[in-house]
């Protein structure tokens, strides 16, 4: 059974940093395409970052790029996000999501086929 465990979520002020973390389990961490995914309330998901099995070429969106950064431990199963500058509008939960199959396309727009239950990010002003 595949599971996602995120962790790392809190409240900070505008300018702080977080790190997310995304523990993974019953899957074959090391192949396929892992993302970071975030919903804030009353808008749609957005993906916000995703990076290959190689843990190279990250893709991030217009909105994070060059604050937040995606990394992955291969030997851990883990997942990070690591978030600098936080701004309110960060504000959102923040999901962690996978697609294993060693044929993924890795992008923003990867069908990610598990996802976790959500950390949620509160950014004050």
């Amino acid at each position: 059974q595949v599971q996602l465990v995120e962790s790392g979520g809190g409240s900070v002020q505008a300018g702080g940093s977080l790190t997310l973390s995304c523990a993974a389990s019953g899957l074959v961490y090391s192949s396929g395409c892992m993302g970071w995914f975030r919903q804030a309330p009353g808008k749609e998901r957005e993906a916000v970052a995703s990076m290959n099995s190689a843990g190279v070429s990250p893709y991030y969106s217009d909105s994070v790029k060059g604050r937040f950064t995606i990394s992955r431990d291969n030997a851990k199963n883990t997942l990070y996000l690591r978030m600098n500058s936080l701004k309110p509008e960060d504000t959102a939960m923040y999901y962690c999501a996978a697609a294993p199959a060693a044929w993924t396309i890795c992008s923003l727009r990867t069908n990610f086929n598990y996802w976790g239950q959500g950390t949620q990010v509160t950014v004050s002003s």
